[in-house]
């Protein structure tokens, strides 16, 4: 088993924009990244047990939102963590908040770190030297623009995360 039970599952929204800027300091200081983990903004995690996901139900959840776009435009520490951090946030926020409207038991993080804050994870723990070196590194790339037109479910199979299925965000 890798570093996560197989059959978790998250949502998802892949910023697949941020590779180029984030991609090298995410390999060296990101433990997700080797499993398959590419930059993206956490929904929801962890989410249900697999097969308990109700697709159907995760479908029609995120037709109701409309799609946006996104800037990162500067690196942000918090703790032992280093992410870029979204602007505007709040569609995030939303897209959390109605997942554990929708399922109660499905509390971003477990729990563990209060409300959520929606971030695009770079790495964990670096050290201050290291988070200087990856900020200094990451900065003249930025901004990073992209636009959210879906979230993505994805599980881990034991070995990687594989994605399940993209639901688009579709509200006019």
């Amino acid at each position: 088993m890798g570093r996560y039970p197989a059959g978790r599952t998250a949502l998802v929204v892949p910023v697949p924009e941020a590779e180029p800027v984030v991609g090298p300091w995410r390999a060296a200081l990101d433990p997700s990244s080797p499993y398959g983990v590419p930059p993206h903004v956490t929904v929801m995690y962890p989410f249900l047990p697999s097969g308990e996901a109700g697709r159907a139900a995760l479908g029609e959840l995120f037709a109701g939102f409309a799609a946006f776009d996104v800037v990162f435009a500067r690196c942000v520490r918090l703790g032992g963590l280093l992410y870029l951090e979204p602007s505007p946030a709040e569609p995030f926020a939303r897209l959390t908040g109605a997942v554990t409207a929708r399922w109660p038991r499905a509390i971003p993080y477990g729990g563990k770190h209060g409300e959520a804050l929606p971030h695009l994870s770079i790495g964990y723990d670096g050290g201050e030297a290291r988070f200087d070196e990856a900020s200094a590194a990451i900065e003249p790339g930025l901004p990073v623009r992209s636009r959210v037109t879906t979230v993505r479910l994805v599980e881990f199979d034991g070995t990687t995360w594989r994605t399940v299925e993209d639901f688009p965000l579709s509200a006019a």
